[in-house]
Parts: C-alpha cells; sequence; structure tokens
C-alpha cells in the first residue's frame, strides 16, 4: 500500500508552494502562510502580503481600491497555476476560488472549493489504516508479519 499523506503534509505543501508563487510573482513572499483543509475547501491564509508602497496607499479610499484590483488581476493571471497548486496537492479538482485582500491587515484568504470533501475522504483512510489489525507471525511474538 503506497504512504498515503496526512492532513497536516498536504496543508504545509499547499503553503510553501503559495509561498514561491507569491514569491514569483511579486519579487517578495507573504510573512506567514497557512493552508486549512475543511471539507471540500482549501482555505489559504496570507500575512503581509502588502508591499511598501501598496501600505502608503491604504490611508485612503481611491487607494484601498486599487490595491483590491491590482490583488484581484493578480489572483485571475496566477489562477491556472493556483488551481495546478491545489489539485496536484490534493488529487481533487477545483470547482471555484474566491480571494479578497485586506487593506487594512495586509491579509489575503482565498478559498478554494473542490470536487470532493477532502477532510472526509483523509479521515476515512486514516481509520481504515487504523483498523487494519497487524498479524504477529508465529516464530516471534514481538514481530508483525509482512
Amino acid at each position: 500500500m503506497p504512504h498515503l499523506r496526512t492532513k497536516g503534509q498536504i496543508e504545509a505543501e499547499i503553503s510553501d508552494a503559495m509561498v514561491r508563487l507569491q514569491r514569483e510573482q511579486t519579487g517578495r513572499g507573504p510573512n506567514q502562510a497557512r493552508a486549512y483543509i475543511v471539507e471540500d475547501m482549501i482555505i489559504v491564509r496570507l500575512q503581509e502580503v502588502l508591499t511598501p508602497a501598496e501600505r502608503q496607499l491604504t490611508g485612503n479610499p481611491h487607494g484601498q481600491s486599487l490595491i483590491k484590483q491590482f490583488h484581484q488581476q493578480m489572483h485571475e493571471i496566477a489562477r491556472r497555476s493556483l488551481e495546478q497548486i491545489i489539485e496536484s496537492a490534493t488529487g481533487c479538482k477545483v470547482t471555484s476560488i474566491h480571494n479578497d485582500v485586506s487593506t487594512k491587515t495586509g491579509e489575503q484568504v482565498a478559498i478554494y472549493v473542490l470536487d470532493h470533501n477532502l477532510e472526509a475522504l483523509l479521515f476515512r483512510r486514516s481509520t481504515e489504516g487504523a483498523a487494519t489489525p497487524r498479524k504477529v507471525s508465529p516464530q516471534s511474538n514481538d514481530s508483525p508479519s509482512d
């Protein structure tokens, strides 16, 4: 049976890939990144994504609007790469993406909706593996048989 990755390993893989992609696109990455698997969604939270120039623009409504438009456009440009990151890490197809950036906190949150409930699949796999009893060989009382 092949090694199955844990929920935490998949979340870490997604977080790392998102940081790499943002660095490639903008020349800098977020200060912190975290991905969460929640039922049929992947939630990605990137902290401190605003550049110093963008932070200067947050002081007025027009600047805030420009920042949101820019980040939305960059997200659309990278859409296929973002989908590939999620699909490669999860084995599920992305059916929709919802994204926003906060001009107040400098945080970006994206929600990737999947075609399967990944959390339930991972739970089922982990309990099936744990429920399988290990046979003890008759030659030894403490070593499992293959």
